[in-house]
C-alpha cells in the first residue's frame, strides 16, 4: 500500500480523485440548492394557481357547501387553504393533519400578512408553525396570501400552505438522486483515473526498472518506446543514455586498466598524493616500500612516509614546481621525482616516483672496491716479479744459490698471480649462470671425512685439533659435484685452521636436518666483528684487514663457495662470536 502512495501512479491518481471530488461536490452543492429553489419555485406557483382559482371562484359565487366541496377537489394533495373576511374571522378552512388552530392562530397572528386585506398583491411568507404531523413539533412552511375582490378597498384574503412533507420528501428524492449520481461519477472516475495514471506512468515505471538495472552495470536492458509522444520520445532518450553510458564506462574501464597494467608493470614506486598530503593511490612497490618504512619507523610516528618525503611534498603543493632529488634513508638510497597534478588552475595533488637506488650504489661500491682490490692483489706480485727479474738482470745477485731463490720467488708470485686470474674468471662464470655440475651419487660420509683428512697434516703442524663427526649411517648416498663440494670445504677448512690459534679446535660436522645435509665448519679462532658478517661472501673479503701475506689467499673463496653451493640448491650461511670462533654452515638437498 505505501508503494502505492509513493509512487507516480498513487499521486497522480489521487491527485484526479481530489480535483474530481472537489468539483463534484461543488457540482452537488449546487445542485441541490437549485433544486431546492426550484421546488420552493414550483410550490409556490402551485399556491398561486390555487389561490387564484379559489379567489375566482369566490368573487363569482358566495361560498357554499357546494362551493366547499369543489374547492376540496380543486386543492392538491398536501395543500391547505383558509378563507379569512374583512373582519379577519376565517369562513372557509380547508385543512388536515395535527396543529390545526394552531397554525390558524399563527397565521392571522403574523403582521407580514396585513397588508393582504388592502392591497391587490400576494404575499409569500416561510414560517415557522406547530408541525403538520407531530403534535409538540415546530416546521417551516410555504404560507401565500392571495387577495379576495381586490376591487374593493377593504376584502378578504385566501391563506394557502403546502404539507412541508411533500416539499422535503420531493427534496430528498432529488438529493438521492444527485447523491447516487455523483457517487456513480467517483466510482467511475476512480476507476478511469487509476487506468489512465497506470496508462500513463507505465513507460515511466519501466524506465525506473530500466535505471535500477542500469546502477546494477546492466547496460543491455532497454524501454520499448510504444508510444510516439513525449514518453515515447523520453524513452529514446532514455535508451540512448544507457548506450553511452555504457560506452564511456567501457573506454574508461579500458584507460584505467592500462594505466594499472602500466603502474603494476612499473619496476619504481608511484604514490599519488592529495592536496593535503594522504596518499590516494600507490603500485605494489610502492606498497612494499610503504610497509617496509613502516616497519623501520616502529611507533615513533604515525605518518606512513618518512619526513624528508613529506618535506618534498609542501615544497611540490606550494610552490608548483617539479622537484628532483636523492636522499638516503635507514641505510638505503633513493631517487625521488615528485610532480604537482593540476585540476583546472589549481594543483590538486602530486604524483612521486621513487627508484631505488640501493643496487646500484652498491654494485658501484663493488665495482670500485674490485678495482682497488684486484689492484692491490696485483701491485704486489707485479712489484715484485718486476723487482727480482731487474736484479738478475742487472746481475746484482752473484752466487748462484741467491739466484735460484729469486727465480723460485719470481715463479711463487706468478702462480700467485695465475690463481687469482683464474678465480676471477671462475667467479665471473658462476655468477654468469655458466657453472656446468658433474653430479654422481657418493657416500656421504667418505666424501665428507676425506676432505676433511686432506688438512690432516696442516693441522697438525699449526697445532691444531681437527675433528669430523657425521651422524649419517655409513651406507647413505648424497648427490652432488664431488669436485665442486671439495673445494668449497677445502676453503672453509683452511680458513679455520689459518685463523684459529695454537691448541685451538676445528670441527667438521655433517648432521641430518629434514631433506637436508648440514654441514657445520666450526673454529675456536679470533671470529669476525659483527659489522663484517654481511660482507663475508662479497669478492676480496678478508678478516685481516691489513692483507698480511702471512695469512695468504685471495679474498674470492668464500665468494666462489657460494656459488657453488646456490648452485646445489642450497644455502650457505655464518655465525661469529669475535674472539671465541666462526662456525660456517652449508645446507646440500638429499636426493
Amino acid at each position: 500500500m505505501n508503494r502505492i502512495w509513493n509512487s507516480v501512479v498513487g499521486k497522480l491518481w489521487v491527485t484526479i480523485l481530489l480535483l474530481v471530488s472537489f468539483v463534484l461536490f461543488v457540482f452537488t452543492v449546487l445542485m441541490l440548492e437549485f433544486l431546492q429553489n426550484y421546488h420552493v419555485q414550483q410550490a409556490e406557483s402551485s399556491l398561486r394557481q390555487t389561490a387564484h382559482t379559489i379567489a375566482s371562484l369566490y368573487d363569482e359565487e358566495q361560498l357554499d357547501s357546494k362551493t366547499e366541496s369543489m374547492l376540496e377537489d380543486i386543492l392538491p394533495e398536501g395543500t391547505n387553504a383558509l378563507v379569512a373576511n374583512t373582519s379577519r374571522d376565517i369562513v372557509m378552512a380547508l385543512q388536515d393533519g395535527k396543529n390545526q388552530k394552531e397554525i390558524e392562530q399563527t397565521i392571522l397572528d403574523n403582521k407580514a400578512f396585513a397588508k393582504v386585506y388592502s392591497t391587490t398583491e400576494p404575499i409569500v411568507k416561510e414560517l415557522l408553525m406547530p408541525s403538520y404531523s407531530e403534535q409538540e413539533a415546530m416546521d417551516t412552511y410555504l404560507v401565500l396570501a392571495f387577495p379576495l375582490n381586490g376591487e374593493s378597498e377593504m376584502h378578504g384574503a385566501v391563506f394557502m400552505y403546502q404539507n412541508p412533507e411533500a416539499l422535503h420528501k420531493t427534496s430528498r428524492e432529488t438529493t438521492k438522486i444527485v447523491l447516487l449520481a455523483a457517487i456513480i461519477a467517483f466510482v467511475l472516475t476512480t476507476f478511469f483515473a487509476f487506468f489512465l495514471s497506470s496508462r500513463i506512468t507505465l513507460p515511466l515505471r519501466k524506465m525506473r526498472e530500466t535505471a535500477i538495472e542500469l546502477s546494477k552495470g546492466k547496460f543491455d536492458n532497454k524501454v520499448v518506446a510504444s508510444q510516439n509522444d513525449e514518453i515515447g520520445q523520453l524513452a529514446n532518450a532514455f535508451n540512448q543514455m544507457g548506450r553511452q553510458l555504457k560506452h564511456n564506462l567501457e573506454v574508461i574501464n579500458q584507460e584505467k586498466e592500462q594505466v594499472s597494467n602500466i603502474l603494476t608493470s612499473m619496476t619504481d614506486a608511484v604514490i599519488t598524493f592529495n592536496s593535503d598530503s594522504t596518499i590516494l593511490l600507490s603500485n605494489p612497490p610502492a606498497e612494499k616500500l610503504l610497509q617496509m618504512w613502516f616497519v623501520n619507523k616502529g611507533s615513533q610516528s604515525s605518518e606512513p612516509l618518512p619526513p624528508e618525503i613529506y618535506h618534498m611534498l609542501d615544497h611540490v603543493l606550494v610552490f608548483e614546481d617539479k622537484l628532483e632529488e636523492e636522499i638516503e634513508m635507514h641505510g638505503a638510497y633513493y631517487s625521488i621525482t615528485i610532480s604537482p597534478l593540476y585540476g583546472g588552475n589549481s594543483v590538486r595533488g602530486a604524483v612521486a616516483v621513487i627508484r631505488d637506488m640501493t643496487e646500484q650504489h652498491r654494485l658501484e661500491k663493488l665495482r670500485s672496491d674490485f678495482i682497488a682490490n684486484v689492484s692491490h692483489e696485483l701491485r704486489t706480485p707485479i712489484a715484485m716479479l718486476q723487482g727480482y727479474s731487474e736484479a738478475i738482470l742487472d746481475e746484482v745477485v752473484t752466487t748462484e744459490e741467491d739466484r735460484n731463490e729469486m727465480i723460485r720467488i719470481i715463479y711463487d708470485e706468478s702462480q700467485r698471480m695465475g690463481r687469482l686470474v683464474s678465480e676471477l674468471l671462475d667467479l665471473a662464470r658462476m655468477e654468469a649462470g655458466h657453472m656446468m655440475l658433474n653430479t654422481e651419487t657418493y657416500p656421504l660420509n667418505t666424501v665428507f671425512e676425506r676432505i676433511t683428512q686432506k688438512f690432516a697434516q696442516v693441522a697438525k703442524e699449526k697445532h691444531v685439533n681437527l675433528i669430523f663427526t657425521s651422524e649419517f649411517e655409513p651406507h647413505e648416498t648424497v648427490v652432488l659435484d664431488e669436485d665442486r663440494i671439495e673445494q668449497v670445504l677445502t676453503n672453509l677448512i683452511d680458513n679455520a685452521i689459518r685463523h684459529t690459534l695454537e691448541d685451538g679446535t676445528v670441527s667438521v660436522k655433517v648432521e641430518r636436518e629434514e631433506t637436508f645435509v648440514k654441514v657445520l665448519v666450526q673454529d675456536s679462532g679470533v671470529g669476525i666483528p659483527q659489522e663484517d658478517l654481511p660482507y663475508v661472501f662479497e669478492r676480496f673479503y678478508k678478516a685481516d684487514k691489513a692483507r698480511t701475506r702471512s695469512k695468504g689467499g685471495t679474498g674470492l673463496g668464500l665468494a666462489i663457495a657460494r656459488n657453488i653451493v646456490k648452485a646445489h640448491s642450497g644455502n650457505i650461511m655464518v655465525d661469529s662470536v669475535e674472539g671465541q670462533g666462526t662456525t660456517f654452515t652449508f645446507y646440500l638437498p638429499l636426493r
